[in-house]
């Protein structure tokens, strides 16, 4: 009687959370960083009359708004979650830097978090999705107010080895993903400093860090957050896709065209949300402007054909 040998064992998944779940601590500095930037938001309309807000403090969060809000866009989305376009050495760790700047999260737990959401966008599993309790007014409601921010505050962590093997694997992503508490404060004095230095003031300072810094931070988590909530849940669908991702015009030029979210969700790859006539996406552009530089290259701009297969008549 001979003996069959044992089945080879299949490998397990992974799983889709980390073991070490988010602690309290972490959730109440989350929280901070929420709260905070908002208050200031509130407090900005009688702050800024008359002596509150200059001309540098505007520059100051103007630039920073669209470097770190082109970091989350560009970078963190369409290069390092989709792949939309391949990023040279020097681009790829500007783009993770800038993104970090956002103060959204780490790179990798980004993307992490992101390609799941992907994965199971507006079901079970979804980290982020409106419709979690349900579809009546009062579930959406809740759901709406959870797809914003209240999903931050979940002590689940996606595992990055899981969704992102490849950054894990990333010498100079890595790196960066580490240096992320360090990139936060970065954000947080650097408008202070530009704020001093250009009006050689304290006050100066002061009001650099407020506009720059608190204001900058609170709407760009905003923006961001709306594609999570709003997308998801009003606006046109102008191209089939598997979930409820919906176009949101009036958000496309503070999202730098993120907001076209119902093609992103059609066709994730593609390196343009805002494919139709008069679709604003500034994030495009950028990219088209880094191909013409050489800095990138194998970018996935809209195919017709594709596009015409998944057009709603």
């Amino acid at each position: 009687m001979t003996i069959a040998p044992p089945a080879p064992s299949r490998p397990q998944p992974l799983p889709d959370l980390e073991p070490e779940p988010k602690g309290n601590f972490e959730r109440v500095l989350l929280a901070a960083f929420i709260a905070i930037p908002l208050v200031a938001v509130v407090a900005a309309v009688p702050f800024a009359w008359g002596w509150g807000l200059g001309w540098s403090d505007v520059a100051i969060t103007v630039v920073l708004y669209t470097v770190s809000g082109l970091g989350v866009t560009v970078g963190y989305h369409r290069h390092f979650t989709h792949g939309s376009f391949k990023a040279k050495r020097a681009l790829r760790v500007a783009l993770a830097l800038a993104g970090s700047l956002s103060i959204e999260m780490s790179v990798i737990d980004w993307v992490a978090t992101h390609r799941r959401h992907h994965k199971y966008s507006d079901k079970e599993g979804d980290p982020h999705s409106p419709w979690r309790f349900g579809s009546d007014w009062r579930a959406l409601t809740k759901g709406l107010v959870w797809a914003h921010m209240g999903w931050l505050f979940d002590s689940g962590r996606t595992s990055p080895q899981k969704f992102c093997p490849d950054l894990v694997a990333d010498k100079d992503i890595n790196r960066i993903s580490r240096f992320f508490p360090g990139l936060v404060a970065v954000s947080l004095l650097l408008p202070a400093a530009l704020g001093g230095l250009l009006t050689m003031s304290w006050w100066g300072a002061a009001t650099g860090f407020f506009w720059g810094a608190l204001v900058r931070i609170s709407l760009l988590h905003h923006v961001t957050w709306c594609i999570n909530s709003i997308c998801h849940a009003m606006g046109e669908e102008e191209f089939e896709a598997r979930d409820k991702s919906r176009n949101v015009w009036w958000l496309a030029i503070p999202s730098f065209g993120e907001s076209w979210h119902n093609l992103h969700h059609a066709d994730p790859t593609c390196a343009r949300h805002g494919v139709l006539k008069g679709q604003v996406d500034s994030s495009a552009r950028t990219i088209w402007v880094f191909e013409k530089l050489g800095w990138a290259s194998n970018v996935r701009w809209p195919d017709a054909e594709r596009l015409a297969t998944k057009r709603i008549s």
